[in-house]
């Protein structure tokens, strides 16, 4: 099955939201959410999207204004989500542990003038608010919508978190918002082809995140892509689909619509991933489908209590975000009997490519392109097309993909590259193709560790180290060397219960393994890694801390 380019046409030009609403209309008594062991049908999930809808409006959120979603996974986080989409409004999710810092940066440069947060958070919006755009503020607590009894049980046992929220012109509490509106929301006229569906921030090249604007027909392209992947293998109205990873990224947003919302079935929507109760939910609910990031795979078959919970619920598992590691891989299939797939995508082009669903994956495949991306896999100094089968930058192109990032044009210059007439996105990604068309991730371009003329993919030599049975996590990065380049360096965090295994350990393991040139000449132990907030290992940051060691032992020989 290859799903790139083919199968009947898709409507694309219409509202993220539509497929939710089509949803509502054919399995309006479903249960569409559960959170905290709450139920919301489709048509209880619909009403409070519209009341919520009707209460910005009316507050002054207008065409075009951003709304700021400033909270965790819960069903507020999606009824914001869909209202401020719903009167032509932007919403600009992100993660809720950001710092008043980073909080002020994202506000001012998306321009956003409401922002929805957790009362837990709300002292940093109180601290950045004179410095911002923002104009208002609506405050969340994580059980506003749940039954009463539901609150005082958790605020009698000291299970719901609160924070101080003021009493101020300009602030305003979800559930008053909620209860005062109806659900009659304006008929706000929107163009799916040019209308903003959100903008999501991620990593900057200067230091400073990005801006991704993407329109609703973008979105739902790739929501579509997913669709018609799984078509015929995802019940609709049937399947259980259990989302823990955060929704202010877009792999959340893309299949909570395409296994869930769009498809009448019951999303199990967990608000931190905590490892019992993940597996506690798919037991409980019998869950049939899991998306994921390496990580959570990982944490879950480190669990020392999972033998204890019944997993055969499960029917499809996938997998995004990062490298799957073969170990990983091959670990989930023995314990699950289900083999993992994987989805590649990015913050600006959004779900790209995917595995088949109608066969088992290829071990380290990713899988297609969707139906509305075009890929090309070039050099990267010369944009021309490499071989069948050799590694070379992977290049994206969409008749919906963003226009650029936003207020940033030089950014947008260095990421976006013209060939054949049409605009592409440079992922910095190195892929191969094979004969049939399926795509395999060989490295990150920055993460190319260039020793003696080799250039050595630094996943490579993490996935040889992460296969040792003492071995829970691995970075490697290269150390400048003006003899050689690069010298390899590997981080590594062994498991808490491990004794005995150095460094000269894991280089021998490693040597058994790989070619001598991708062996390691350095192994530095600690007890974490670097980590971004959706999870994604920050190589950059251990290279960064190389480079100014080195300056400072240079300094100091003279």
């Amino acid at each position: 099955m290859r799903f790139g380019g083919i199968g009947r046409a898709r409507k694309m030009d219409e509202l993220v939201s539509a497929r939710f609403e089509r949803a509502c209309e054919r399995w309006p008594e479903n249960p569409a959410l559960i959170y905290l062991g709450e139920s919301f049908s489709y048509n209880e999930l619909k009403e409070l999207i519209e009341r919520f809808a009707t209460g910005l409006y009316d507050l002054g959120v207008k065409d075009d204004a951003r709304v700021m979603l400033y909270i965790p996974n819960c069903p507020q986080f999606l009824i914001a989500y869909f209202a401020a989409q719903r009167i032509g409004a932007i919403p600009v999710p992100v993660s809720p542990i950001y710092t008043p810092h980073e909080l002020a940066y994202m506000i001012n440069d998306s321009g956003a003038d409401t922002i929805v947060c957790q009362d837990t958070n709300f002292g940093y919006v109180r601290e950045v608010f004179p410095k911002t755009s923002l104009k208002r503020v609506i405050v969340v607590n994580l059980v506003d919508i749940l039954p009463w009894w539901k609150k005082a049980i958790g605020t009698l046992f000291d299970k719901v978190p609160h924070g101080t929220v003021d009493q101020d012109k300009g602030i305003y509490p979800f559930k008053g918002l909620i209860r005062r509106y109806p659900p009659q929301p304006p008929k706000v006229e929107i163009n799916p082809r040019e209308h903003l569906a959100y903008i999501l921030y991620t990593g900057g090249t200067t230091g400073f995140p990005k801006g991704v604007p993407n329109t609703h027909a973008a979105m739902v392209s790739a929501i579509d892509g997913y669709h018609r992947a799984t078509e015929g293998y995802v019940r609709e109205g049937e399947d259980r689909l259990i989302i823990v990873n955060p929704l202010f990224h877009v792999m959340s947003q893309q299949a909570i619509m395409a296994l869930g919302l769009a498809r009448g079935n019951l999303t199990l929507l967990m608000p931190v991933p905590q490892i019992d109760a993940v597996l506690e939910g798919v037991q409980r609910y019998k869950i049939t489908l899991f998306v994921g990031v390496p990580m959570l795979y990982r944490m879950i078959l480190e669990n020392d209590r999972l033998g204890l919970y019944d997993l055969s619920s499960l029917r499809y598992c996938t997998c995004g975000g990062d490298v799957l590691p073969l170990e990983v891989f091959n670990r989930w299939r023995e314990l699950c009997g289900v083999p993992m797939r994987q989805d590649y995508g990015s913050t600006e082009q959004g779900l790209t490519i995917l595995s088949p669903w109608d066969r088992d994956p290829v071990p380290g495949a990713l899988g297609f392109s969707i139906p509305s991306k075009e890929l090309k896999i070039v050099y990267p100094d010369t944009i021309e097309p490499v071989p069948l089968d050799r590694p070379g930058e992977l290049l994206v192109t969409s008749d919906f993909q963003m226009k650029g990032y936003w207020n940033k044009p030089e950014e947008t210059a260095a990421c976006f590259v013209e060939t054949d007439g049409k605009k592409w996105y440079r992922t910095q990604d190195y892929v191969r193709m094979d004969e049939e068309g399926q795509i395999y991730y060989v490295d990150r371009s920055a993460d190319v560790i260039k020793f003696k003329g080799y250039r050595i993919s630094a996943s490579e030599i993490e996935a040889a180290l992460q296969d040792h049975p003492a071995v829970i996590g691995a970075c490697t990065v290269g150390v400048p060397d003006p003899k050689v380049g690069e010298r390899i360096k590997a981080i590594v965090v062994l498991k808490e219960d491990v004794r005995g295994v150095g460094s000269s350990d894991l280089i021998r393991w490693c040597r058994d393994r790989l070619a001598p040139y991708k062996v390691p000449q350095y192994i530095e132990f600690r007890d974490m890694l670097p980590k971004s907030k959706v999870g994604k290992l920050l190589r950059r940051e251990i290279r960064e801390e190389e480079r100014r060691r080195l300056a400072k032992e240079k300094e100091a020989t003279g």
